[in-house]
Parts: structure tokens; sequence; C-alpha cells
């Protein structure tokens, strides 16, 4: 299997995996949204919780360049440390949400 299979199927699972905890409060569905041609991946929660309507990314990745590039985590979990425990070197991981400048002083890739 070639590297970009497995990281799309490694980030649909990690996603799927995540899909399956709910929120404990309201009326909140949790979708897993796979963008494979595109190489976007995400979780979002909609629903309602009281009067307040909620739309929010939990989790986002793409995949470009080879690499895997976390946009944006809104869990308590290490998504890196989880990607690296699956074989996923760390020069092929990048911390999107961080700035191109500080990405340097991480032990991931820059870009």
């Amino acid at each position: 299997m070639d590297k970009l299979t497995r990281y799309r199927q490694l980030v649909q699972q990690i996603l799927h995996d995540y899909s399956e905890q709910k929120p404990a409060n309201g009326s909140i569905e949790v979708e897993t949204i796979f963008d494979t041609e595109r190489d976007h991946y995400q979780i979002v929660h909609v629903g309602w919780e009281g009067q307040d309507w909620v739309h929010s990314c939990i989790i986002h990745i793409d995949i470009k360049g080879g690499k895997i590039w976390l946009q944006w985590n809104g869990t308590e979990d290490d998504i890196a440390a989880n990607l690296v425990a699956a074989g996923v070197p760390k020069e092929d991981i990048v911390l999107g949400f961080q700035s191109p400048f500080m990405r340097q002083f991480t032990e991931y890739a820059v870009s």
C-alpha cells in the first residue's frame, strides 16, 4: 500500500473513532466530513444545546504534499502523538494550527 493511501485510511479511522464520542449535553449530531478527492477531513458538531445553536469544527485534518496537516484539534487528546503511535513519522506531520515560525520549535515538520 502506498503512503498516501495508508495516510488516508489512518486519518479516516482516527476521525471515525472520535465521531463515536457523542456530546453529553444537548441535541448535537456528530458529522464526519471526508473529502477524499481533495484530502480534507473533519469532525463537526451540529445541533442545539438548550436555546443555543452549535456548529463547531472539532477536528480538521488535511493531507498536503504527502504530509498530514493537523489544522485544528478541539479535543484534549494529542492527535499528533496518536499518528506517531500508528507509525507516521514525525517529519510527515505538520501542526498547521501553529504559526509557521513556531513550528520550527516543535518536534514535527515545519511544512
